[in-house]
């Protein structure tokens, strides 16, 4: 017997439309809805990156000594690949250059460590006499500034003071000051041990971290994928540190050639710190000129005399700055300006003197692993020059 239409199964009869309500009348399969989804995505990248930014505050002790020792590490890689040519395995080869590294940080420490730290320590008598070699050089700025600080007392008390009248001064020590530098250097020095023998762990491991990181992949275009990016990273951050190393050492032994001819007291020092300074953009040229310009006020009796060390390293830096490095990383590295300064503040007042050494590393790193991954493109693009 046929059936009828009227006698029909009900799901044959009903129409495409009519079924779609009754799909949405199913709570588990209703999909959700695209307005709120953004929202909700937007809160949770915010929050996750207010969680990172707390945790690498509050936990710097110990990760900032494994970030600055994969930096060493991934700057002293084209030294390990040079050793592996040679035929050295790659623990001896770790241990040799682990010795190099101990060696130049005892030599450094002698020759400028110790001085600086002596130079340091006497700083209220060193200010003192910068202000008795200034009044001798500039005589006549000194009396115009007297002239005004009497116009200003007559002016509050109405009556000329004595100038044979002598105010009695009180001298305070804080006996504190000193303990909390004895207790910066303990933690410096321990931190830096904590470096050195993170650099050499991970320097003689070679590649395992990355060989472990490919078996925990699960398909192998993410395999692919994770050793394009770590290899990039270590490219980029190696060939800039590396770069940057060999320019401002090159930069401070000029610097110390020229302190020396000029008559500086301990130019090795000095150019061991002009160095130094050099690795933070922007701040630290600018703080080791007025170092500079101090010192030659302090060492010398002639305007001519004290302007020579400043004048020196001005030139050294105006001939980096705009020649030096723009020729030698200026065509891989295009970064932007801006982004280099903003992340200078974010790390200096994130981790300090040590986060801005390693401001501008961590933003070739982000930049290199922003260009292989197509959903952060536009980070690249907008932290590239």
């Amino acid at each position: 017997m046929m059936l009828s239409e009227r006698d029909a199964p009900s799901s044959r009869r009903r129409s495409p439309a009519a079924a779609e309500p009754a799909l949405g009348e199913r709570g588990d399969h209703a999909p959700s809805s695209p307005k709120n989804q953004p929202k909700a995505s937007s809160v949770q990248v915010a929050v996750l990156v207010l969680a990172v930014i707390t945790c690498l505050y509050f936990g710097r002790a110990v990760i900032l000594p494994v970030v600055l020792a994969f930096m060493a590490a991934a700057a002293l890689k084209p030294v390990m690949r040079l050793l592996g040519r040679l035929h050295i395995s790659k623990i001896p080869a770790a241990l040799l250059i682990f010795s190099v590294m101990v060696a130049v940080l005892i030599v450094g420490f002698v020759q400028a460590g110790r001085p600086a730290m002596a130079w340091i320590d006497e700083g209220p008598q060193h200010m003192a006499d910068l202000r008795t070699h200034v009044q001798k050089l500039f005589p006549g700025a000194v009396r115009m500034s007297q002239a005004v600080t009497a116009v200003g007392d007559l002016s509050v008390t109405g009556e000329k003071k004595d100038p044979r009248e002598k105010v009695a001064t009180v001298e305070i020590r804080d006996p504190r000051s000193s303990a909390s530098f004895l207790d910066w250097t303990e933690t410096f020095l321990a931190g830096l041990g904590e470096v050195m023998v993170l650099v050499y762990l991970l320097l003689a491991s070679g590649d395992m971290f990355l060989t472990k990181l490919i078996r925990v992949m699960p398909t192998h275009r993410e395999k692919r994928r994770a050793v394009e990016i770590c290899h990039e990273v270590q490219v980029q951050v190696s060939n800039y540190l590396f770069s940057v190393s060999l320019i401002n050492i090159a930069l401070g032994a000029a610097a110390g050639v020229g302190f020396f001819f000029c008559g500086v007291p301990r130019p090795a020092m000095w150019g061991v710190i002009v160095a130094l300074l050099n690795f933070v953009p922007y701040f630290g040229p600018v703080a080791g000129l007025i170092l500079v310009g101090a010192l030659g006020l302090l060492t010398f009796d002639t305007v001519s005399a004290a302007f020579m060390p400043f004048l020196w390293y001005l030139f050294l830096h105006l001939v980096e700055a705009n020649f030096i490095t723009p020729i030698l990383l200026g065509r891989r590295f295009t970064l932007n300006p801006v982004a280099i300064f903003i992340s200078l503040m974010f790390w200096l007042w994130l981790w300090g003197i040590p986060g801005a050494l390693i401001s501008v590393p961590l933003l070739v790193s982000i930049k290199a692993v922003c260009d292989r991954v197509p959903k952060a493109n536009f980070v690249s693009e907008f932290i590239s020059r």
